[in-house]
């Protein structure tokens, strides 16, 4: 899944530059992929690409220095190299690994994030960190190089990947920080935090805020307890939930159900078991219009549909809640999978959650 682009809705065409430009602009792009390229490329691909092209023509006259073009054009380059990489292995779960690059080999959360991978990597998982050290390079260490992607960021006192994922084809390189997000974001079918400082904050309130706004596909995002160095007692997530999200909730900034967005786990067999568990009978999700479309592994019965209607009915905008045993209008990936929709108020992402673990939670029965 990716990131959700205006819930997958049809945008206008860029407007052309004159009937000159355009006409080369469409030569172009036909050069580049000529009768018998790798694959079928679609009309609307085409045509996107093309916009592409006349944005970049675009910034010669729109008053754009050398620096922003800098930035537009490395950035581009960053995502497409990234995409590149990432789609060579489309099919396979991943989890994005977060926490501090500071963390020692020796402490109880390296161990703990270490361990936590090697079970994500027998149940068929990959992981994706950011290539450093700590907590990083644990993420690596445990799945081992074989089932990692390593996202390294260009730092002025970190510039080296750890000595599990370097020269790897795996490892991307980048220069900012919103393309490596984007790519840790739109690859990831779950997220595991381990405590680290500002930029895991940063990694876990932006991944929270995507899903939160429905800007991303819903995920498992798990807080995992590791331990501490000098004996203490573990508590570090709880101690943020008690600092961070509850002061949130009192003063009304979130809703009580966006607790609902993150778990906290005690430690890593209990995380990857929450992970897991999110994907027992969900697969995946879409949106067609304003439908939301909930593609499940395996049908309910009658009677459970009904129950979703009964408890979920502030999450549905007009109609019911209804289950489709192959894909709707719009829809070509899947085809084997049931699915569940209904037409969303597209609000309270919190409780698309909870929607998503009441099915997981509900037996396979009779008649489904």
């Amino acid at each position: 899944m990716s990131i959700h682009d205006d819930h997958d809705e049809p945008r206008a065409p860029e407007p052309g530059l004159g009937p000159a430009i355009d006409a080369i602009v469409r030569e172009a792009a036909r050069l580049a992929h000529p009768e018998g390229g790798h694959g079928h490329v679609s009309a609307r691909r085409i045509g996107l690409i093309e916009d592409m092209v006349r944005t970049s023509l675009r910034t010669l006259g729109d008053g754009s220095d050398l620096g922003q073009v800098k930035v537009m054009e490395r950035a581009l380059r960053e995502m497409r190299n990234a995409y590149t990489v990432f789609n060579r292995y489309k099919g396979v779960r991943k989890i994005s690994i977060f926490g501090s690059a500071r963390t020692p080999e020796s402490h109880p959360d390296y161990h703990a994030a270490r361990e936590f991978g090697r079970i994500m990597a027998a149940e068929g998982w990959m992981a994706i960190t950011g290539a450093g050290m700590g907590i990083m390079r644990a993420g690596h260490e445990g799945p081992s190089r074989e089932s990692s992607f390593g996202l390294s960021i260009r730092l002025p006192f970190e510039t080296n990947a750890n000595d599990i994922i370097k020269g790897d084809p795996k490892l991307v390189n980048f220069r900012y920080f919103f393309t490596r997000k984007l790519m840790f974001v739109s690859h990831s079918d779950a997220v595991a935090c381990f405590p680290g400082g500002f930029g895991t904050m940063d990694e876990i309130f932006e991944t929270l805020t995507l899903i939160q706004t429905g800007k991303t596909h819903p995920m498992p995002v798990v807080l995992v307890e590791g331990g501490d160095e000098a004996g203490r007692p573990r508590g570090y997530w709880k101690r943020w939930e008690a600092g961070v999200v509850d002061n949130l909730v009192e003063a009304g900034w979130i809703s009580p159900e966006d607790r609902s967005l993150y778990e906290i786990a005690d430690g890593p067999a209990d995380a990857a078991r929450r992970v897991l568990r999110f994907y027992r009978r969900y697969h995946s999700s879409r949106y067609i219009g304003d439908t939301y479309v909930v593609r499940i592994k395996r049908a309910l019965s009658p009677r459970q549909v009904e129950e979703l209607n009964d408890e979920f009915s502030h999450l549905v905008k007009s109609g019911t809640v209804d289950q489709h045993m192959g894909p709707l209008e719009g829809e070509d990936d899947h085809v084997h999978l049931p699915r569940v929709a209904f037409h969303h108020t597209k609000r309270g992402f919190g409780h698309i959650r909870r929607f998503i673990d009441r099915m997981n939670d509900m037996p396979d029965e009779a008649g489904a």
